[in-house]
């Protein structure tokens, strides 16, 4: 992995966190906090973003490539849209990381360290940035667990059909 340092909150580097659809609904001093906790990482292709069983306080907004994410050895998806998110379920529920997660080419992430809030300032707006934050967590989250039911229904329904069958 190559990483960059804290990035800043440069007019620069808020005007280039536009192009992150998740991120239009900022507002550019909110972009300038999360700027203050996040790098530039890249990796190689099947490189280790994310462990399994991992504590770290990190979530990621993919910029370029893509990721796949495997649980127990077993490719659960992949993601290679820019600006999705990931890495964000260890933030909101405190646990171990769920699953492990790789690079799939060369890949290249916005990372941010939720646990470097210590870098802004604590005040109201802080709060209104750390809801909006969640906001787009929750919004990733409902439509993947919309997918993960879709997927669940289709393979209830291949057992069922080979469960008949086999009667």
């Amino acid at each position: 992995m190559i990483e960059s340092k804290y990035l800043k909150d440069s007019i620069h580097n808020i005007q280039k966190l536009f192009v992150i659809p998740a991120l239009r609904k900022f507002e550019t001093k909110n972009l300038g906090k999360m700027l203050r906790l996040s790098k530039i990482r890249q990796y190689k292709d099947s490189e280790i973003i994310i462990k399994e069983g991992d504590t770290d306080p990190w979530f990621y907004f993919l910029l370029s490539g893509g990721v796949r994410i495997e649980k127990g050895g077993v490719t659960l998806g992949t993601i290679n849209k820019m600006g999705e998110v990931f890495g964000e379920m260890r933030i909101l529920d405190k646990l171990s990381r769920s699953a492990s997660v790789y690079a799939v080419g060369e890949t290249i992430c916005l990372a941010v360290n939720t646990a470097a809030t210590h870098r802004i300032p604590s005040d109201d707006e802080t709060a209104n940035f750390l809801l909006l934050l969640y906001k787009v967590f929750a919004e990733y989250i409902s439509i993947r667990l919309r997918l993960t039911n879709e997927e669940l229904v289709e393979t209830k329904k291949q057992l069922e059909a080979l469960t008949e069958k086999t009667k």
